[in-house]
């Protein structure tokens, strides 16, 4: 992947349409998949999001709220469509896959208060979508995560919606790597770089990155306290750009008391499970990923 900067952007979002142009259908048998727009923030466009309906779904089945990456400069739920149409079908969960808008148009809040309308959206109206309003999952890979980490904080800050559990899948939680930090000596080679990190962060911030007063709603890593975060999973490659951070990240949720899985991958770089979707990595990711959300869907239950 080139370098994601200000000159390489269109390029990299018609690469990106390109790719989906001629990605092959990827349906699952048994999940039905449609297009909804839901009301989006106040004074802001309605959100589009996938809707996987798995057709094991029991009357009132768990939901997971996918957040999709794209390193805050691009974005297609489209992508996600085997992965979720999978993850629907083996926990007989909803999925509610997010088009949320990303930067430079518009910068910080508009990816998280798009994501957080969605989470409200699911859960008032989850009679009506068959869902468990007590078993709301959220998640993402790379920005996706990131995004998920700080609607947990935004979720657990505002008090409207309880969060049963947060896959965050390589995520991006901090700005400062790569800015005002030294990046990993043996990481953030491939795929994802310090070069494309910085880009991205700037594109959210709508600033550049690394400054004293950036929200924890916009990068994660910055909360001062993680206390009260919903259970979570975190996975990530060792030759991920994000492993450090990650794995600080992963330490202060312990430290707050917050049941916490860490998987660190050897020899896994960034978007493997996309990459190298057959490989041995990648399938440990999704089982690993599979398994922590059931546990967390049977725990909501037992509460």
């Amino acid at each position: 992947m080139p370098t994601a900067s200000a000159a390489t952007l269109s390029a990299l979002r018609a690469d990106l349409q390109q790719t989906l142009a001629t990605m092959p259908p990827s349906a699952i048998e048994g999940v039905s998949r449609d297009e909804r727009h839901i009301p989006g923030p106040s004074g802001a466009p309605a959100v589009r999001v996938l809707f996987y309906t798995p057709d094991n779904a029991r009357a009132l089945a768990p939901a997971y709220l996918d957040l999709p990456g794209g390193g805050y400069i691009m974005l297609a739920p489209e992508f996600n469509i085997a992965i979720n149409s999978q993850l629907a079908r083996d926990l007989g969960c909803i999925v509610v896959s997010i088009d949320y808008r990303v930067g430079p148009e518009p910068p910080f809040p508009g990816a998280v208060e798009d994501a957080y309308a969605a989470l409200t959206w699911l859960h008032t109206n989850a009679d009506a979508l068959g869902v468990d309003s007590s078993r709301i999952a959220i998640g993402g890979e790379s920005a996706g995560g990131g995004l998920a980490a700080a609607l947990g904080l935004l979720a657990q800050d505002r008090g409207e919606v309880p969060i049963a559990f947060q896959s965050l899948v390589y995520p991006m939680l901090d700005d400062r790597v790569g800015t005002t930090s030294e990046p990993h000596p043996y990481a953030g080679e491939f795929i994802w770089t310090a070069e494309s990190n910085r880009f991205g962060w700037e594109c959210l911030l709508g600033s550049a990155p690394g400054g004293t007063d950036v929200s924890c709603y916009a990068a994660a890593a910055r909360a001062k306290d993680l206390a009260g975060s919903p259970p979570t999973f975190i996975a990530v490659g060792a030759l991920d750009l994000f492993v450090e951070e990650n794995v600080e990240y992963a330490t202060r949720l312990i430290r707050a008391g917050v049941p916490t899985e860490l998987h660190v991958y050897p020899g896994a770089y960034h978007a493997m499970n996309f990459l190298a979707a057959d490989a041995r990595v990648t399938k440990s990711l999704e089982r690993d990923n599979r398994n922590a959300m059931q546990r967390a869907f049977n725990k909501a239950i037992e509460r």
